[in-house]
Parts: structure tokens; C-alpha cells; sequence
């Protein structure tokens, strides 16, 4: 009887979790976070000078804020100079993020099902679980159910200046997940203020505002190039946007998902990469820290702290944000992986996803602003609730800085080890491993184990 040679099952690989982006998409991420990072540290330091200047001068913090400004006609923009900052320069900051949302679907990491249903995924999830977790806690008497939209939003600007502050390093790719995570998260959100928290519908002005909104994609569509005629077409349709009883920012939303986020022909990069790569700078360094000075100025007192964890409504925030949003996230993106049999990337492990998760759980500029909008009539509640956003917010920081400083000496060797260019053509080594002219390039520029000049290629 001879030996029979074995037989080896075909296998599949399975698709990787985490694993490497490719080289055009790892640039377009490092120099999209590389602004908001600066935009963090930004918005950190307004939402300290707005605590410092709310809690030291209540009344000149007041008055700024309540400070009218704007025609009454013909569309009622005379607006206090807190509602200039949550519907007029918000729309800046949901413009940016339906460019990035677009570019995702078109372009990034959303572009095919596969890809996509992670981050969508672990978004629903992190969004969904805070919103339960909050009802749960504002079920009984006293409770006030109409603001479970708020612990549900995760802020990517204010996680990366934490990152900032504390000198974590992270890995492209776990930075590209919470970049990508938060551009869901953003849709999500603007989709929750549109339907739930919109009064007073006028029609006709909602009317106009989609015209206008029509002409703008087919100016765009047609290759008609000029800010001053965009510019000011804009104005109108957030104008009318904000006439109509629909929030303002939906407008520019429906703008940023307009524009063409695909190149053709020999362009360098498409209309909405260049736009986005001139407005983000404006978005991130003056529109978002701008709201922040003023929506973030509530008055901290023991008693106000004290309520934060005694009362179901700030206590509902809190919860959602640190327990909710990091259960949700987390939890969803294992199952993902379990049910797609996908594979984390072999130098991650689960406990990095968990860190990432609870810094997700930072919920600071679309929480503030569905503070105001929950409880636009009950100012005292509006203002519990954005020191309850600010408390989670902090643990949230806190917990997550903890979690990964534990690994941030691994996370470093893997951002140099990503990084590293021997040969100095502006090219990571780790997209030419395989090339066999790179490796001999390389091995003449390694220096010898002597250390007395560059080691002969092999």
C-alpha cells in the first residue's frame, strides 16, 4: 500500500479587521486628522475659556451670549449671537461632514459593503445602545425622555486634542475607524435633529430652500467654477433652510453630499476634496471652538455636580455616554467581526477596540447642541444637561487615556514601523516590501551590523 499524498482543503482568507489602508487613503486620513487634531486642541481650550468665563463672569458671559444681531426681515435673522454660533457656524462644521461622508461612499472606506458594514455597524450600535440606556434611566417620574438623542454623538475633534494633549500615539488604522465611525455617526445625528427636533414646518420657505438646493448640485454639475457665486447661493439656501423650522445644518449637510468626491479624467483630486481641504481649516479651527465659547459656558457648582448623578436626566447622559457608547461601539464591531468572520489585524488586539471605544464615547459639539435643542424650553434643564455632556465627556477622556497610555509604547513602534522610509522617496516602506528593486535599494542604505557603512545588498 503506498502512502497517498495528503490532501489539502481549499481554503479562504479571511478579510482582515483593522489591517493595513491602502497608501492613497492613508495620506488622505493623516492629513484630514492632522487638521482636526489642531481643531481639538482648539475646541479644548474654548470650552475652558468658556467654563473660566461663564463661572467667573456669569452676567458679561450672559449678555454676549444673548446679544442680537441680524435683519428681522424678510427671514427672521435676527438671531442672538448663541444661535449665530449653533445654527450659522455649525452648518460649516455638518458641511464638512457631508463632504467626508460622501468621499466615504464614493472613495474610502464605505465604498463597498464589505468595508462599510463595521463602521455602520458599530455607529448604529454606538448610537442606538445610549439612546435605550437613557430612556431606561428617564422611564419613571421625573424623567424627560425627549432627550435621548443626546449622549448618542461622538465628537472625532475633541477625541483627537485629547489624543493631542495626552501624546497618544494611535495606528492609522485605529485612527481611520474612529474617523470613519464618526463620519456615520455624523449622518446619524443630523438625520435625528432633521426628523426629531424640527418645528413649524414652512412649507413654502422649505420649498424654495430645496430650488435652491437643486441649483446649487446643477451649477456644481455643470462645472461652473466661482466662490462668489456659490458662496452666496449658499447663504440663501441656509437661510431659507432656517426659515423653513428645519435646523439650519441640514442645509449643509445636503451642499456637502452634493459635490463630486470622484476624480476624473487627470484631475488631482475631485471638486469636493479640494473644497473640503479649503474649509476644513475654517471648520475645525474657528467654527467648532467659536460654538464651543458659546455653548459650553455652564455654571459648575457642587450642588449642579451633585445633580448630575442624582437626577435621571443628567445622570441618563452620562451613563449613555461612558457605558452606552462604549458597550454599543465595542459590541458591535466584535459581533460584526464574529458574523463576517473577519480577522483582527495580528499586532492589535480587542482591548485597543475597547480603548477606542470608550474615546468615542466623547461626546462635546452635536451633544451640546441637541442639549439646546431638546430642552429649548427649559433653559435650567439645557444647561444640566450640557454639564452632564461635559462630565461624560471628561470620563470618557479619562477613562480612554488610561486605557491606552497602558499601550501606548506598542502603538508607538507600530507608528514608526508604519513611518519608517529608508530610502527617503516619500513612500512607507511598508507598501514596498514586495518589491524586489526596493529591498536592494534598501539593504545599500541599512547600515551594517559593524556599523561601519551601509550593508551590501544581498
Amino acid at each position: 500500500m503506498t502512502d497517498q499524498p495528503p490532501v489539502h482543503e481549499p481554503t479562504t482568507r479571511r478579510r482582515q479587521l483593522l489591517g493595513r489602508l491602502s497608501l492613497p487613503e492613508r495620506t488622505f486620513i493623516t492629513d484630514a486628522l492632522r487638521t482636526e487634531t489642531v481643531g481639538g486642541v482648539l475646541l479644548l481650550l474654548a470650552a475652558v475659556a468658556a467654563l473660566v468665563w461663564a463661572n467667573v463672569w456669569p452676567h458679561a458671559y450672559e449678555s454676549v451670549l444673548d446679544y442680537t444681531v441680524g435683519p428681522s426681515a424678510p427671514l427672521h435673522l435676527d438671531l442672538t449671537l448663541g444661535n449665530w454660533a449653533k445654527d450659522g457656524l455649525l452648518t460649516i462644521f455638518f458641511f464638512v461632514a457631508g463632504i467626508e461622508l460622501k468621499r466615504e461612499f464614493v472613495a474610502g472606506e464605505l465604498r463597498t459593503p464589505s468595508a462599510a458594514l463595521l463602521p455602520v455597524v458599530a455607529a448604529v450600535c454606538g448610537v442606538a445602545l445610549p439612546a435605550i440606556l437613557f430612556a431606561l434611566v428617564n422611564s419613571g417620574s421625573g424623567g424627560h425622555p425627549s432627550g435621548w438623542a443626546i449622549p448618542t454623538a461622538t465628537d472625532i475633534a475633541f477625541a483627537l486634542g485629547v489624543l493631542a494633549v495626552v501624546g497618544s500615539h494611535l495606528p492609522s488604522a485605529l485612527r481611520a475607524f474612529l474617523l470613519t465611525l464618526a463620519v456615520v455617526d455624523d449622518l446619524i445625528a443630523i438625520l435625528i435633529i432633521a426628523v426629531f427636533y424640527s418645528s413649524g414646518i414652512r412649507f413654502w420657505a422649505l420649498g424654495l430652500a430645496f430650488a435652491g438646493l437643486v441649483l446649487f448640485w446643477f451649477l456644481h454639475r455643470r462645472g461652473v467654477h466661482g466662490w462668489y457665486l456659490f458662496v452666496p447661493l449658499a447663504v440663501v439656501n441656509w437661510a431659507l433652510m432656517h426659515e423653513s423650522g428645519i435646523h439650519a445644518t441640514v442645509a449643509g449637510v445636503a451642499m456637502g453630499l452634493m459635490l463630486r468626491c470622484h476624480r476624473e479624467g487627470d484631475e488631482q483630486h475631485s471638486p469636493g476634496e479640494h473644497i473640503e481641504h479649503l474649509v476644513r481649516p475654517l471648520s475645525a479651527g474657528l467654527a467648532v471652538p467659536v460654538f464651543a465659547l458659546f455653548a459650553a459656558g455652564v455654571t459648575i457648582s457642587g450642588p449642579s455636580l451633585r445633580e448630575v448623578f442624582t437626577q435621571a436626566t443628567p445622570l441618563g447622559i452620562v451613563i449613555g455616554l461612558l457605558v452606552g457608547k462604549t458597550v454599543g461601539i465595542f459590541g458591535g464591531t466584535w459581533l460584526a467581526a464574529r458574523f463576517t468572520r473577519a480577522e483582527l489585524n495580528p499586532k492589535l488586539r480587542w482591548a485597543d477596540m475597547f480603548a477606542v471605544s470608550v474615546l468615542a464615547g466623547i461626546g462635546f459639539t452635536v451633544s451640546l447642541l441637541i442639549s439646546e435643542l431638546a430642552f429649548r424650553d427649559d433653559l435650567a434643564l439645557a444647561d444640566l444637561s450640557k454639564t452632564a455632556v461635559l462630565v461624560g465627556s471628561l470620563l470618557c477622556a479619562t477613562v480612554a487615556t488610561v486605557l491606552l497610555k497602558l499601550r501606548n509604547r506598542h502603538y508607538r513602534d507600530l507608528c514608526e514601523e508604519e513611518d519608517r522610509d529608508v530610502d527617503g522617496d516619500g513612500v512607507p516602506d511598508v507598501y514596498q516590501e514586495d518589491d524586489p528593486a526596493w529591498r536592494a535599494r534598501a539593504a545599500g542604505l541599512a547600515p551594517r551590523p559593524d556599523g561601519e557603512g551601509p550593508e551590501k545588498p544581498r
